[in-house]
């Protein structure tokens, strides 16, 4: 399972997750991509599930990139303990995610759309956060029909 080979800290804050994600917001490797819709905390564990589940399904075709790391460790007191006695020791590690953050990606000559869009499926029953799967197609030609449609419309505007 992922987890940082050391750290400057042994213990964080919980901290906030607010705002959307401002880096690793766009697809960067491969042609899909599996993008956060709300916010939240993915677990090394639901990463590695996620990860298993997509090659799985793949049958080792493509190539997966994982996009998030789990960098902030998450403490836990053990049971049945008074309060007080300070902190707890690290049980887990987490990603903080952001809506709009690119979880994973898939490519590769032999992956189609349908399939990328199965094995992503199969993987976000695994992630606690709601995600929607993106392909780089889509985005390249929904911006060129709009570039077309931007030029036709100043082509008319000439021509009067």
């Amino acid at each position: 399972m992922l987890s940082p080979k050391r750290t400057k800290f042994r213990k964080q804050h919980r901290g906030r997750m607010r705002g959307v994600a401002s880096k690793g917001n766009t697809i960067a490797f491969g042609q899909f991509a599996l993008q956060a819709q709300d916010c939240g905390w993915v677990t090394a564990r639901q990463i590695e599930a996620s990860r298993r589940a997509m090659t799985r399904y793949i049958k080792r075709g493509g190539q997966i990139w994982i996009r998030i790391f789990p960098d902030k460790p998450v403490t836990m007191r053990p049971a049945e303990t008074r309060m007080g006695s300070g902190k707890g020791n690290p049980e887990f590690w987490v990603a903080v995610v952001k809506p709009g953050r690119i979880l994973f990606e898939m490519g590769g000559e032999d992956i189609t759309e349908e399939i990328a869009k199965e094995a992503m499926r199969l993987a976000q029953y695994k992630l606690p956060v709601k995600t929607k799967f993106i392909s780089i197609d889509k985005n390249l030609e929904d911006s060129s029909q709009e570039n077309t449609k931007n030029s036709k419309k100043s082509q008319g505007e000439v021509k009067q």
